[in-house]
């Protein structure tokens, strides 16, 4: 994988969300109360809802529109709800966030 810095996890606070504006699209970075951090397209397949301005409670993320619910670990729609988010490799080193940008690279060429 290609790693690259996108910022101090202390940019993002427990169970909030930044985006990412990358020449591949917009990705949306979330942390949870744990201090995890997961990222994901930030548009959600049912009305293009920014889901970086939605709810983060445990491994999820709520719409802001219509309150589909997104696992932040496998993009997959929760409940009744169908589709899916894409999803990005993440991880935090020395305090920084860090993405795959093979993998955003790959979702230009989609």
């Amino acid at each position: 994988m290609n790693w690259i810095d996108i910022g101090a996890i202390d940019d993002i606070p427990l169970r909030g969300a930044r985006v990412v504006k990358t020449r591949h699209g917009c990705v949306a970075v979330f942390r949870t109360a744990e201090a995890e951090v997961f990222a994901t397209s930030d548009r959600c397949p049912h009305k293009g809802g920014p889901l970086s301005d939605g709810i983060v409670h445990g491994r999820k993320v709520t719409c802001p529109l219509h309150n589909w619910v997104f696992s932040l670990e496998t993009g997959q729609a929760q409940g009744a709800d169908e589709g899916q988010i894409e999803t990005f490799a993440a991880k935090v080193e020395d305090g920084r966030i860090l993405l795959d940008a093979a993998r955003l690279m790959a979702r230009s060429a989609a």
